[in-house]
């Protein structure tokens, strides 16, 4: 029986401990959804070998193919091999619930609070998100782009990236990988991936199960939410829908957010702009900003009870697509064919990170000589002293309070 037709109760580790691990990166993990990457290579990769540099890399590719929130998935898949359902389960909870419990409460108005306190750990964070990414980047291309090829490759998708900002481009730059890797790149007894299986406890017919009840609610939903006049299943409608349609994750799904929400009179718009500033200050996925908006919905229900029918609906999507793609992924990436097309597609997936580094992450994360300043010695730490991801989160926030 194949790995992805496996079904066992077996897993490595328990929920309880992908639980805690994950709790610590919802707590620390600022910076958007390319510095979340950073963060969970540098736990799951690097710090307690939970997989390899290449399945790992694998998995971020799959993740950016498909839509909704890609860091989010990623986090949902690692949960998942390590500790089944429950696993995946403890994952998006621990990560998504700190992020999702602090909008809410500014929901609720505790945010204005927070200005005597001052701002500077914000900018402060964001120039740690700078280290994280780049320590990402450099250590993630050693591993997937050591030789001339696919240091080309990477540097190429890094150009399309930047040349084409959009989603459409993220597309473009993984699928021209992937022909290059197919046509131009060899593998090596380095690169071979026998032992670098993601073990999945899911047989392929439940996960095509999974992919069918996904397209299923697409249809069904806004069919249910027109003939009940359902204020519950028009928001569950709203929320599935922007978690569903939206490729690249993160501020993209901003204005199909903004279309459901503000433009229907559902969210008032200076209360979308107030929530999308404060989405920007607190750690983990930025579609936590859905329990936001379902908290300040001005048609019920909202508050509590709104905050959480949107905050499941928008991810609803991403955990139905991992859950089913998962397995049929596992299986064709041992493929010889598709070991090459990843060799390219890995190479791009630097890049377009690398390109990520550039923008928006240095971009809005160093804005001024002491930001530059707390982003080297975070660099350094990482790098140099092997500090923890999350230790460096913190000083550098101290930093910012105390300097910016």
């Amino acid at each position: 029986m194949s790995a992805g037709e496996q079904a066992t109760g077996a897993h490595p580790g328990t929920a309880g401990e992908v639980f805690r691990v994950f709790l610590g990166l919802g707590l620390t993990s600022f910076g958007g959804p390319v510095a979340h990457i950073g963060y969970f290579r540098d736990a799951f990769v690097v710090q307690r070998r939970w997989m390899s540099e290449r399945a790992y890399a694998d998995l971020v590719a799959l993740c950016q193919f498909l839509p909704g929130p890609a860091s989010s998935q990623v986090g949902m898949a690692i949960g998942l091999q390590r500790a089944g359902y429950l696993g995946m389960l403890a994952a998006w909870t621990a990560f998504t619930l700190p992020s999702a419990i602090l909008l809410v409460v500014f929901a609720y108005g505790a945010g204005a609070f927070g200005a005597e306190a001052g701002t500077g750990w914000i900018p402060g964070l964001k120039a740690a998100a700078v280290a994280v990414v780049a320590h990402a980047v450099l250590s993630m291309a050693r591993s997937l782009a050591p030789d001339a090829e696919r240091a080309t490759v990477a540097v190429g998708g890094m150009i399309l990236a930047m040349l084409i900002p959009t989603a459409i481009g993220q597309v473009l730059v993984i699928l021209a990988g992937g022909l290059v890797g197919l046509a131009w790149l060899r593998p090596t007894a380095r690169d071979d991936g026998a032992n670098d299986a993601i073990p999945i406890p899911i047989r392929r017919r439940t996960a095509g199960g999974f992919l069918i009840a996904f397209f299923a609610l697409l249809v069904a939903l806004p069919l249910a939410a027109a003939s009940t006049g359902s204020g519950v299943v028009q928001m569950i409608d709203s929320f599935y829908r922007a978690g569903a349609l939206v490729f690249g994750g993160g501020h993209v799904v901003l204005p199909l957010l903004q279309a459901e929400v503000v433009e229907t009179g559902l969210v008032a718009r200076e209360d979308f702009l107030a929530g999308y500033g404060a989405a920007q200050a607190v750690p983990g996925p930025l579609f936590t900003f859905a329990a936001y908006l379902g908290a300040v919905h001005l048609v019920p229900p909202s508050g509590f009870a709104g905050a959480a029918i949107a905050l499941v609906a928008i991810f609803v999507p991403s955990a139905l697509l991992i859950l089913g793609a998962l397995p049929f992924w596992d299986r064709l990436r041992a493929a010889p064919l598709a070991q090459k097309a990843l060799l390219g597609v890995n190479a791009a997936v630097v890049g377009l990170l690398a390109a990520a580094l550039y923008d928006p992450v240095f971009t809005e994360g160093i804005t001024s000589p002491i930001a530059m300043a707390i982003a080297s010695a975070s660099f350094v730490a990482l790098l140099m002293w092997k500090t923890p991801a999350w230790a460096v989160v913190m000083l550098a926030a101290v930093a910012g309070f105390l300097f910016l």
